[in-house]
């Protein structure tokens, strides 16, 4: 078992060893006082020279207590779950995650699920790039019939207010996390501006992915990325079934400024094109299956909800039953840590 710090754990999954990146954030996390657990694949290396680091080989994961380490693909970005779960059985206050191509920023601190933040005022889809740059980007997941020359404009924002937000998600600069359409036609660095966070309430939807992202216990059942898609989908679907049970919860999903740099590792564009196609098709048929949805808004049936949205989704054709089953495996496994009933 891990030794929990105060401030939590990092969980990332990699199959290459230590980058300048992850050394510059292992430095940063040891003065916040957070661990750092890195999770291995079939593919990569068998050790992680870092000092503050628990890695997850492979064999350690499937000799390990959590049944989804066995149910999980092996070469998948999801086996990121295991990871949750070795972190939350050790009693984690708080989870951030990230990628190996991630180096934090001079800002980059560890955060509280208390924050002020500005209020989006409009409903429907909202493409939350716009309130940190005045250039024309947009979120990977953003429906493509959500952009473009008409509805490219930063979305209206209320006042400061403050708000409890289990969920938090921080941009990137440099090579900013966009979908390979912005990529092959506009490709460029980008610098976000630094400003008041922002707070997207019931009714708005923005895709968050999980490269800067700050997760606090209630939402810990929520962190479940799906196996039956595509690497390009896995943290843009979980997003949205994520911000659907905020909603249930009566929360909302905060977006902060730049507080990562990304230096990209190297990327096949007409290949992420090609696993994007299934979000370009069905991004927004999957919200709205998910905002028809009735959900129980009781603090303790996030697990539950979380089921019932996987549930529509594969009644919907977005995913096979099989999705389902490993779902109910993760819950089973988080009840394992005795933090979920």
């Amino acid at each position: 078992m891990m030794t929990t710090p105060d401030g939590g754990f990092c969980v990332m999954t990699t199959i290459q060893a230590p980058t300048d990146a992850m050394r510059a954030l292992a430095a940063r996390l040891s003065e916040a006082e957070m661990g750092f657990v890195v999770v291995g694949d079939a593919k990569g290396p068998g050790a992680y020279a870092l000092d503050g680091t628990a890695f997850l080989s492979l064999a350690d994961q499937l000799r390990g207590p959590f049944d989804l380490a066995r149910a999980l693909p092996t070469g998948h970005y999801t086996r990121k779950n295991v990871g949750y779960l070795h972190a939350i059985a050790a009693g984690a206050p708080c989870l951030y995650e990230t990628d190996d191509d991630n180096a934090p920023l001079p800002v980059w601190q560890r955060r509280g699920p208390l924050v002020s933040a500005r209020p989006v005022l409009d409903g429907g889809w909202v493409n939350v790039y716009r309130c940190f740059t005045d250039a024309l980007i947009w979120p990977r997941g953003l429906p493509l019939d959500a952009v473009g020359p008409s509805r490219d404009h930063a979305p209206a924002l209320g006042e400061v207010a403050h708000y409890h937000a289990p969920i938090q998600q921080g941009l990137a600069n440099g090579a900013p996390d966009v979908d390979a359409v912005w990529r092959l036609l506009l490709d460029t660095p980008l610098q976000f501006r630094q400003g008041e966070s922002v707070y997207l309430p019931e009714g708005a939807w923005c895709p968050f992915n999980s490269q800067s992202t700050w997760w606090w216990p209630e939402a810990f059942p929520l962190l479940y990325l799906p196996s039956f898609c595509s690497f390009r989908m896995t943290d843009i679907w979980r997003s949205f079934v994520a911000q659907r049970c905020l909603w249930a919860m009566g929360r909302g999903l905060v977006f902060h400024g730049p507080e990562v740099f990304q230096a990209r590792n190297e990327h096949d564009l007409m290949r992420d094109f090609d696993d994007e196609i299934p979000g370009y098709r069905s991004n927004r048929s999957i919200a709205n299956c998910l905002e028809g949805l009735t959900l129980d808004k009781s603090p303790k049936a996030v697990g539950e909800n979380l089921l019932h949205c996987y549930d529509a989704l594969v009644e919907a054709g977005h995913f096979p039953q099989e999705e389902f089953d490993l779902a109910n495996v993760w819950l089973s496994d988080l009840k394992q840590t005795l933090l979920y009933d």
